[in-house]
């Protein structure tokens, strides 16, 4: 698709400062800017590749004055905050290239399926019995849905993403690839042998509007009620959100976290990747946890931690720097016994 600086101007609320005929037909960063792409200035520390840009046009912030001379086949397009509007360019090019409404073959529907308007089916696609699927979803390939799910409308279900029976998902989500919702919870007892026995996982997974979850993810349904993801929370790729777990509106997860049951995390948590969050606890709304962390227990209060197991940023950079002068510390340490004993030996 084409654009002009005009529209695009029109479309961010900006004000055109070149040629407003000038057309693009892709997105490019700055520094990397080709004839007819569209790049955009946000970071002070990216200026310099504004005047050597083959772009076409560029957002910029409408505080920005060059300091050289710009390229004569740059046109401008100034706007409160570059980044946002070109966020926005981007999921408006985005939305350009959903699939077109319509049902591949081969790919089975049972009957008692409900398909709402403009949905996109891939080829190979399963759809259960009494699945309902919202105006404007985007089932792609290879893609499995058990007996009683609920797709919400405009959601996205990337290739080979698999959802089990009884799983509500909501609007406007998106699912990557390979992302498996409803799968058993991790319930054994151990009998009087000392034999695992299977415990019944029977309830579902509850994934409310707004969410994204990444590619290779797994949330397991509960034992019974519901593992609820809520309005949007963001997930990252190959994370593991156990059975029973909540977590909170507005809550990001980075690759790798590992959530075990009935942990509930509130709102507008930061999670690091490849963090561990031990079962049945909480933690506050606002806590930020810093990468490759281990929570043991309930944090009651927001705060930022860091370490396994976390403690407060600050007290945890405190004890790093004392870690580190451990080895030196310790021949000290050994020096002043060696000289206590010659003391001793020699008053002896």
């Amino acid at each position: 698709m084409e654009f002009s600086a005009a529209q695009i101007a029109q479309l961010l609320d900006g004000v055109v400062e070149g040629n407003a005929s000038a057309i693009v037909s892709g997105l490019s960063k700055i520094e990397e800017g080709k004839t007819g792409a569209l790049s955009f200035l946000s970071n002070p520390k990216y200026e310099s590749y504004i005047y050597q840009t083959e772009s076409s046009i560029c957002i910029v912030n409408d505080t920005f004055k060059p300091s050289k001379p710009l390229p004569s086949t740059l046109t401008l397009i100034k706007v409160k905050d570059a980044y946002a509007c070109f966020a926005k360019l981007l999921q408006v090019y985005q939305a350009s290239m959903r699939k077109a409404p319509g049902i591949e073959q081969p790919c089975f529907i049972d009957p008692s399926a409900t398909i709402g308007t403009d949905v996109y089916i891939g080829a190979f696609v399963y759809i259960g019995a009494h699945v309902t699927i919202g105006d404007g979803a985007c089932i792609y390939p290879n893609t499995y849905i058990g007996q009683g799910s609920k797709i919400g409308a405009q959601t996205i279900l990337y290739s080979g993403v698999q959802i089990y029976d009884n799983m509500h998902i909501g609007s406007n989500c998106i699912i990557h690839a390979g992302a498996v919702i409803g799968s058993d919870g991790f319930g054994f007892a151990p009998n009087e042998q000392g034999v695992f026995d299977k415990v019944p996982q029977i309830g579902n997974v509850v994934i409310e509007d707004h969410v994204e979850i990444g590619a290779n993810t797994t949330i397991d349904r509960a034992t019974m009620g519901s593992t609820r993801i809520k309005t949007g929370v963001k997930i990252d790729n190959l994370c593991q959100i156990a059975h029973n777990v909540e977590i909170g509106e507005h809550t990001a997860l980075a690759a790798q976290v590992g959530i075990a049951g009935s942990a509930k995390l509130g709102k507008h948590v930061l999670v690091g990747g490849q963090t561990g969050i031990s079962g049945h606890l909480h933690i506050a709304d606002g806590t930020k946890i810093v990468a490759q962390s281990g929570i043991p227990s309930s944090v009651k209060e927001a705060e930022i931690l860091m370490g396994t197991p976390a403690i407060p940023i600050n007290d945890f950079k405190r004890s790093y720097i004392g870690f580190r002068k451990l080895p030196e510390m310790m021949r000290e340490l050994s020096a002043l016994k060696k000289e206590i004993n010659e003391l001793k030996a020699n008053n002896s």
